[in-house]
């Protein structure tokens, strides 16, 4: 935090290059009653024209872990609410394989056509919270692309029938613990998450999938091994029209 503003590491910031968190959001983020500004984080809702915005947007929204803010209130108190951060662990194969298979199946279904894709997290993270508790922000775990064709007739996307939803699910974890070897191991497991991956070098048409190179799972059985990725070139990020939105970032801050 730095003021009213929350600071997201941007492209070419040292902390970035080093991994970090994509920051999904609508400029703002209520933590704890305060109304903060956001800083280089990715829209909600993006419009796509062209191959080459589809594939850096794809690129992008995998290369790290995605991070939504969300705030909760219980029925015995609804005068306060505490803000929770999801991590979406993008490098898990099986939240990867949903991700991407989303995008592979609706290109699949509506060649050269528009469309409108969504992928939702509401689900899975209510089911988490107890009884008795109430998201009041749902909607903010959610993003949607679409995907505008130059098509002379684009009779489905018109009337709205070429919408998806993709429902992601997966295993949530409650990572705040007041005990110090619980919050090293937490520590560790971030750290492993947000490693940068490896832009590779070629791709198929449909898919630009990045193999995972190791488990999380190998965090919390204290299985950790040297970073192959400390040898290997970093993620070589590029932008894209109305996605990331940057200010201007001190070069210290808290």
């Amino acid at each position: 935090l730095r003021g009213d503003q929350l600071v997201v590491p941007g492209l070419g910031e040292p902390v970035a290059v080093r991994g970090g968190f994509n920051v999904f959001g609508d400029g703002f983020v209520r933590l704890d009653g305060q109304l903060y500004r956001l800083s280089s984080y990715i829209k909600r809702y993006v419009e796509l024209t062209n191959y080459c915005d589809y594939k850096d947007y794809r690129e992008t929204i995998l290369s790290k872990p995605m991070l939504f803010f969300i705030n909760v209130q219980t029925k015995q108190d609804t005068s306060k609410e505490k803000t929770y951060a999801l991590l979406v662990n993008t490098r898990h194969p099986k939240i990867r394989r949903q991700i991407e298979q989303g995008m592979d199946m609706v290109i699949s279904s509506v060649i050269g056509e528009s469309y409108r894709l969504k992928f939702d997290f509401q689900e899975v993270v209510k089911n988490f919270f107890p009884p008795g508790t109430e998201v009041i922000n749902g909607e903010n775990l959610s993003f949607v692309y679409e995907f505008k064709a130059d098509a002379l007739f684009d009779f489905f996307y018109w009337f709205g029938l070429s919408n998806s939803t993709v429902n992601v699910n997966g295993k949530v974890l409650n990572l705040s613990s007041t005990s110090p070897e619980k919050k090293e191991t937490i520590k560790l497991f971030l750290e492993k998450m947000s490693e940068p991956f490896i832009r590779r070098s070629s791709f198929s048409d449909r898919k630009f999938s990045v193999t995972s190179r190791g488990s999380t799972d190998d965090v919390f059985n204290c299985n950790l091994s040297p970073r192959s990725s400390l040898t290997e070139p970093l993620l070589s990020e590029l932008s894209f029209p109305s996605v990331l939105e940057s200010e201007e970032i001190p070069k210290e801050f808290i």
